[in-house]
């Protein structure tokens, strides 16, 4: 079982981060995708990843908060990285029109450039979507003949933007937004249309912590994967 999303270099991990691999291994979680989110987010992640070679991997990139940030030396990282074995993907890339944390057309472009370097690698991507469908769905859909897989990451978007998705070959991953009985119940439904072939799950820790665990701390973690995978 592969936790396909998880935040491990986040502040919370710090302390703890070998206990908290122990705990997924011992929950079944066979390996962890360490998300790369900014430039030192990208870094940090690989480094985990040659730490516990065993059991890690990450990604490379800039999520769209960070899409302002985007320079030439993100394209150099990105290049760098993705020659490593334990770097699968480029992302988390995307964009996320529900904050606004950077602006929409620095986003747009964040987004294109990360798809043209996983062209010029053949590298999957690792991609966020979040009130965005009308913008997001052409720009994969012109460049996805030409990409390797693609996921779209924490999918929480109706059944048209889906099915969208799938169209275009996409694997659809599902965290602990779908064990939340105030917003996940429509997930519930939709994930029946997904082929196991195209169905991923993650945790995204530390965060989506699965709201029907009542768990006492707030912080999510990937040994809780197999409780999203019953759901």
């Amino acid at each position: 079982m592969i936790d396909i999303g998880a935040n491990l270099t986040h502040e919370s991990f710090k302390k703890d981060i070998e206990d908290v691999i122990k705990s997924a291994v011992d929950a079944g979680v066979t390996a962890m995708i360490v998300t790369g989110s900014n430039e030192q987010c990208s870094r940090d992640a690989f480094t985990l990843t040659q730490e516990f070679p065993d059991y890690l991997y990450s990604t490379v990139g800039i999520h769209p908060h960070h899409a302002d940030e985007y320079t030439g030396e993100t394209e150099d990282l990105i290049l760098e990285l993705i020659k490593h074995k334990k770097v699968v993907a480029i992302g988390e890339t995307g964009l996320d029109y529900f904050r606004d944390i950077s602006p929409r057309p620095a986003q747009i472009f964040s987004f294109e450039q990360h798809i043209k370097l996983a062209i010029e690698t053949q590298s999957p991507m690792f991609l966020h979507q979040r009130d965005s469908h009308p913008d997001f769905y052409p720009i994969l859909k012109e460049h996805r003949d030409n990409l390797e897989n693609v996921v779209v990451h924490c999918f929480t978007d109706n059944k048209h933007a889906l099915f969208d998705y799938l169209d275009l070959d996409c694997h659809i991953g599902i965290t602990g937004w779908i064990c939340d009985e105030r917003r996940g119940l429509h997930l519930r439904e939709l994930v029946k249309n997904i082929p196991s072939s195209r169905l991923m799950i993650e945790t995204d820790s530390p965060y989506l912590i699965p709201r029907d665990l009542k768990l006492k701390t707030r912080r999510n973690e990937p040994q809780h994967l197999p409780h999203i995978a019953k759901v």
